[in-house]
């Protein structure tokens, strides 16, 4: 477990320091206090948590990849939409527009399906998990309104899951490595996970989560998660609210 989780916080401060040197300015943002703000711990967590989940199923990790892909997407072509959340995006869909937000639900609904496809056997078990998983990479993206609630929010949810056996433990310490090698630069303000490392960190805590659960912790996590999108934005409140000085 202990290796697990230094080997994922090691491939991230690695893949973070690589692109401070050759990233192009566009991964650059102003955050909530006016500051600029790389978004390199983005695509570093995601590399991270990817080849973590995937050393444990190679299929996972792929699912990872696409989520923080899909986040990436959204980052790059969607930075200058101001429209957030489900209703918007797919209020625009029914409109004829597919924004970059419709392009990320369903890349990121279709990465969960196929984990919960991997980690679970039995049909409703495995839509179970698959909106567990994307949901739960959309909840982390709904904290991540002020500098290290994402990433404190995957180390907190993670915790139970090093206590479990098997695959729950080495996903969740993958993952939580992932995270606190990136948390340090989001709290200085250097940096930001945007939706990119949002999702992907979001995705394998969910994998980790699904891994660890029969049918009836499936549904309670499902049901959580469904309920989490469906207030996002009092989510999102309550995650602001959280500290002082941000």
């Amino acid at each position: 477990m202990i290796l697990r989780a230094a080997l994922s916080a090691a491939l991230a401060r690695t893949a973070l320091t690589g692109l401070r040197h050759r990233a192009p300015d566009r991964w650059r943002r102003v955050n909530h206090a006016g500051k600029s703000v790389d978004l390199h711990t983005g695509p570093a967590s995601t590399l991270a948590a990817a080849v973590g989940a995937g050393l444990v199923r190679p299929g996972l990790g792929a699912a990872v990849l696409a989520a923080g892909a899909c986040g990436a997407y959204d980052d790059i072509v969607g930075a200058g939409d101001p429209r957030r959340g489900f209703r918007a995006h797919l209020s625009a869909l029914r409109h004829g527009e597919v924004t970059s937000g419709a392009v990320k639900l369903f890349g990121v609904g279709a990465a969960g399906l196929v984990a919960g496809a991997l980690l679970k056997e039995k049909p409703v078990d495995r839509l179970l998990a698959g909106v567990v998983v994307a949901g739960t990479a959309h909840f982390v993206n709904l904290v991540d309104v002020r500098p290290g609630r994402a990433a404190g929010a995957v180390l907190a949810l993670g915790a139970p899951g090093v206590l479990r056996r098997g695959p729950a433990r080495e996903l969740s310490a993958a993952t939580m490595g992932a995270a606190a090698a990136v948390l340090p630069d989001d709290l200085a303000e250097r940096s930001m996970l945007g939706d990119t490392g949002a999702h992907a960190l979001g995705a394998a805590l969910g994998a980790a989560i699904v891994a660890g659960n029969g049918r009836a912790g499936l549904a309670a996590h499902a049901a959580a998660v469904v309920a989490a999108a469906a207030y996002g934005d009092a989510v999102s409140a309550a995650a602001r609210s959280l500290g002082r000085g941000n």
